[in-house]
């Protein structure tokens, strides 16, 4: 049986703050701990089915895991304090929140099968902030809506971040956003030239920890320098020794301010791979089509394309729903 904190009193408990290429930083009680990590948490522990209320469990197979690292930044874990001031990661605590993606690049094979790795992008954050710029580069509103997608099954509350309005007309884009406070969620539009809206985002990100998203070059770095000064530039710093724009980051962390709460960047990804989420199952993470699902001629087996009596492409038609926002739904339920 696997230990817990509790029946282990030899074992610190701590926040992963920091992760490189198979280091991590752990803060635990106003300091942070170098760690390493078990080989056991990269492992799958099979064991077998019957008479489950054994105290004894034998393990019968051994697999590798289907996640890219089991730890995450935000993770809360367990771990061994060795005498040179260093540790050892053997357990993770649950997640109450996982920000997720299919790995880029990555695929194992199981059982004859190609499967894809999740990556986990950060744990345990209590929002996540979608950057994205009024112009250059311009809006890419599909991109938005999946990256909403993604907030929506993982539960996590979204805000979606405008940058740089001072190079359009103040009224440009109110028809694009005003799709998505429809769909109730907030908008805030900045710029760090004229100031706007800054103290409102400084507000949204004071006391929670924050996940940033958006693509390489929408001003981020600018955003959160006018949040809290050089807060950009050091985020900006890690981008640099990472390799900036890459899609496989190994560099992530989470960045203090001073109002409390914290800011973890994670990587400029032009494309974004939905995990675990497919097909017409989609259609229940947009907030404006839950009403509908149910509803249509053929039950559960519609898959809101072409079928008749559909009433989410009623609701299309109608003006209910964005023709926009169906066609990122229709894009992402057929890959």
């Amino acid at each position: 049986m696997q230990s817990t904190p509790s029946q282990s009193p030899d074992l610190a408990q701590g926040l992963v703050t920091r992760k490189n290429r198979g280091q991590y930083l752990v803060r635990m009680n106003g300091r942070e701990v170098p760690c390493t990590i078990s080989n056991r948490l990269r492992k799958q522990l099979l064991y077998p089915t019957a008479d489950p209320a054994s105290r004894r469990r034998r393990v019968i197979d051994v697999r590798e895991i289907d996640f890219v690292d089991p730890i995450a930044v935000g993770d809360q874990v367990a771990f061994i304090e060795v005498e040179d001031g260093t540790g050892h990661i053997v357990m993770v605590l649950p997640r109450r929140t996982k920000l997720s993606r299919w790995a880029a690049g990555s695929a194992v094979r199981r059982d004859d099968s190609a499967l894809h790795m999740e990556q986990v992008l950060v744990a345990n954050v209590e929002q996540i902030v979608l950057v994205f710029a009024a112009a250059q580069p311009k809006p890419a509103w599909q991109l938005l809506d999946r990256y909403l997608v993604t907030a929506e099954a993982a539960g996590i509350p979204a805000l979606i971040c405008i940058t740089k309005m001072d190079l359009v007309k103040a009224n440009r884009l109110e028809a694009a956003l005003n799709i998505y406070r429809s769909c109730g969620y907030p908008v805030v539009q900045t710029s760090t030239v004229d100031g706007r809206g800054i103290e409102t985002i400084r507000e949204a990100f004071s006391g929670k920890l924050s996940a940033l998203m958006g693509k390489s070059g929408v001003g981020k770095t600018s955003l959160l320098n006018a949040i809290e000064p050089d807060l950009g530039l050091r985020v900006n710093a890690v981008r640099e020794r990472d390799g900036k724009g890459r899609h496989t980051t190994t560099h992530v962390e989470i960045f203090p301010l001073s109002s409390s709460g914290g800011v973890v960047d994670t990587p400029g990804m032009r494309e974004f791979a939905l995990w675990h989420l497919e097909g017409p199952e989609i259609a229940s993470y947009f907030p404006e089509m839950r009403p509908y699902l149910g509803q249509c001629k053929f039950g559960a087996s519609c898959r809101h394309e072409n079928e008749p009596g559909c009433a989410i492409q009623d609701a299309v038609a109608a003006g209910a729903i964005a023709e926009a926002r169906y066609q990122s739904f229709l894009k992402m339920a057929s890959e």
